[in-house]
Formats: C-alpha cells, sequence, structure tokens
C-alpha cells in the first residue's frame, strides 16, 4: 500500500469514527482522544493529517459532497436530486445537526446548493430543449443559482426543524414551483430574446 492510499485509509477512519461519535453526543462534546483511540491510531497520528475535529468534519462533508455529486451525475431530474438529498438528510441527521452546532445555518446552505446547483441546471436545459427555445448561458446560470439558492435554503430549514414538515409535501410543492415556472419563464425569455 502507498503513502497516499495509507494516508486515504486513516483519514476515512477518522472520518468514520467521527460520524459514529456525532450519532452518540454533540460534536463540541468529541476529542481527538476519542476519535483516535477508536481507530488504534495516536493523537499525533490525527494531527498529522487535521488541524482539529473542525477541519476533519469539513474534509468529511468534502468527501460526502463528492459521493453525492457522483450519485446526482447519474440523476437526471430536480425531483429525483431534492428526493435524494431529502433521504441524505433523513438518513444523516446527527452530521446535519453537528454541521448546525459548529458551523451554522450558512454551511448547511452551500452543501446543499453545491450539490443541487448543476442538476437543476440540467432540468432548466432539458426543458428548454422540450420547448424547442433557446436561452443565453448567463440567464440559464442566473435561473438556475435562484432555484438552488432557494432550494437550499428550504432543505437547509427543513434540516434544522428536524423535518417536522412531510418531506412528500414539501417535496410536492417545490415540483409545483419548477413544472410550471421554469417552463412559464423560459418561453417568455425566449419571446424577449426575440423582439
Amino acid at each position: 500500500m502507498t503513502n497516499e492510499e495509507l494516508s486515504l485509509k486513516t483519514k476515512q477512519s477518522l472520518a468514520s469514527a467521527l460520524k459514529d461519535a456525532m450519532g452518540r453526543k454533540m460534536l463540541s462534546k468529541i476529542t481527538v482522544s476519542e476519535l483516535a483511540a477508536a481507530c488504534n491510531v495516536n493523537r499525533k497520528t490525527f494531527y498529522y493529517h487535521f488541524q482539529d475535529i473542525y477541519s476533519l468534519l469539513k474534509w468529511m462533508l468534502e468527501q460526502e459532497s463528492a459521493e453525492v455529486k457522483n450519485t446526482f451525475g447519474q440523476i437526471v431530474s430536480a425531483e429525483d436530486a431534492l428526493r435524494f438529498t431529502m433521504d441524505y438528510v433523513g438518513k444523516n441527521k446527527h452530521i446535519i445537526n453537528g454541521i448546525l452546532d459548529s458551523m451554522g445555518h450558512e454551511e448547511i446552505k452551500q452543501f446543499f446548493y453545491n450539490d443541487l446547483f448543476s442538476v437543476i441546471y440540467k432540468a432548466i436545459e432539458h426543458e428548454e430543449q422540450k420547448l424547442g427555445v433557446t436561452v443565453e448561458e448567463q440567464f440559464k446560470n442566473f435561473l438556475a443559482g435562484f432555484y438552488t439558492k432557494s432550494s437550499a435554503d428550504f432543505l437547509s430549514d427543513w434540516a434544522a426543524s428536524q423535518q417536522t414538515q412531510d418531506k412528500e409535501k414539501m417535496l410536492q410543492n417545490f415540483l409545483s414551483i419548477f413544472q410550471v415556472s421554469i417552463p412559464a419563464i423560459l418561453k417568455a425569455n425566449d419571446c424577449q430574446r426575440l423582439l
């Protein structure tokens, strides 16, 4: 095993230990010693890879985000992307709560934004082709950003509220807005372009 592979394996092991610990207690109560012991490494090994627990959490989120993006590469509809995200939040409440406790609401919104933008952009392009209209790249980016930002904001509120609002109802609300407004906006934009 190369040094890079060994290093990655150690980081993954520490991330797994952090995830497990976050399922039992608040992030602020987790210690480096506890994580190192769970992975059968010493504190020095932990600090060789990470500055502190928050840098481990950030690395873990980046890894999770990369996995989510790989899944999103296979997802073609906004509905599938939103459903996947909401399922992820439901399965990883302890991680979401840890992010909220340590990094705040903005970090969660950014996490959702990064993962949703490309899927919503693809949904806009798909609708553009379906309608047979042409929309400038700048406007598609603006529109995808607008929908992604509002979706990320609602999803982060939903995550912070411990998902008290019914998931299916919220998903249907999103889809109603997307299905009605995106085609209307694209048609209106195409008409303005032709004038």
